[in-house]
């Protein structure tokens, strides 16, 4: 990486160099285009002095425009012709138009390179970046259960507990295996998503079901943090989209919104659908902390977490809810998010393309 970083940076060097050169050269060929037309200017205008030299030492005007083919003589005076002036002119114009065009040619390309260079650099900058937050967060995410863990675990071993203790103690290993669990399921599966080696297979899914399966789930949990989820998807609409990745989605969204209302002490979760122009709309509103309207496209990039008060969990990676974007861009759908503010909570529209009449 340092490696390919150093290269980027001594070919920018050397591009702006480039640059800085083909500049100078316009430059100096414009002075040198004037000064050569100048030298001629001045050359003719010396034949024109010395043909009226000869004029007035009584030389025929017909033996001076012999001898300086370049002079015209009129009234007994000699000057230069003029299709002479028209021509140098001409010839400036003409070396001007194509010391530019090649000049702005490779000022152009040289640009262009220069563009790429730094777009590359600060990508490389911000992946640089996400990974060591990355990194940051995963090691603290893993860190807190394994010490709850080891923690239990050393309670355990040094003294005897009631069955009541024991059966406390294993819940929350429990619980805290099934948190490392789930983190490790979103790295892979984001790697996964990210080089494309993903299985996606089209087909009718019925929005109910799918739903109230993921809120069974999440009830129990939901219930703890004092949160009511509601669903009001009505049976009979249908999704074209692949099954386990509808699953992912609507859980991951389901579980970013209960991370958003917990901070707040508690409060409410609505699911809803519609269908119209050959869609299907889920949409999930949750009361929790929301965040700044302009932050609703970030919220879907890799390993985003936007700070307390600004919608994250108290737990995650940052991968769950781009996971959803890539998951309904390979189903041909797009996702949406939206919030009047901090504290304003927030509504994601997930949007499937809607299975044809007769395949559901």
């Amino acid at each position: 990486m340092k490696a390919i970083r150093v290269f980027q940076l001594t070919a920018l060097v050397l591009l702006v160099v480039s640059a800085v050169q083909v500049s100078y050269w316009l430059f100096d060929q414009r002075a040198y285009t004037i000064e050569r037309v100048n030298a001629a200017r001045a050359a003719y205008a010396e034949q024109a002095a010395a043909a009226q030299a000869l004029l007035d030492g009584g030389v025929r005007a017909a033996r001076v425009h012999e001898l300086l083919p370049q002079i015209v003589v009129a009234g007994g005076r000699a000057s230069v012709a003029p299709a002479l002036e028209e021509m140098l002119s001409a010839e400036r114009h003409q070396r001007y138009n194509r010391y530019a065009w090649e000049g702005a040619f490779f000022l152009l390309a040289l640009g262009v390179c220069m563009f790429v260079i730094a777009r590359a650099l600060r990508a490389e900058a911000r992946v640089l970046e996400q990974q060591e937050n990355f990194l940051a967060l995963v090691s603290h995410q893993f860190k807190t259960p394994l010490a709850s863990l080891q923690l239990s675990l050393e309670t355990m071993a040094l003294r005897t507990l009631s069955p009541g203790q024991s059966r406390t103690l294993i819940d929350r290993m429990l619980a805290d295996l099934a948190r490392m669990e789930a983190m490790v399921t979103q790295i892979l599966e984001s790697a996964r998503l990210e080089r494309g080696r993903v299985d996606f297979k089209s087909e009718p899914v019925e929005l109910h079901g799918a739903v109230a399966r993921v809120v069974a789930a999440l009830e129990e949990r939901a219930r703890a943090q004092r949160v009511a989820i509601s669903s009001e998807v009505a049976p009979g609409l249908y999704a074209l989209t692949d099954p386990l990745a509808l699953d992912v989605i609507v859980r991951n969204v389901l579980e970013n919104a209960l991370a958003a209302v917990a901070p707040v002490g508690g409060g409410r979760i609505a699911v809803s659908a519609s269908a119209g122009n050959g869609e299907v709309e889920l949409a999930v509103k949750d009361s929790g902390v929301g965040f700044n309207p302009g932050d609703g496209p970030r919220l879907f990039e890799k390993f985003t977490r936007l700070h307390p008060g600004g919608g994250s969990g108290a737990y995650g990676t940052g991968l769950g809810l781009y996971i959803v974007r890539r998951l309904m861009q390979l189903a041909q759908g797009r996702v949406t998010a939206e919030s009047a503010g901090l504290g304003q909570g927030a509504r994601f529209v997930l949007t499937w393309p809607a299975a044809p009449a007769g395949e559901s």
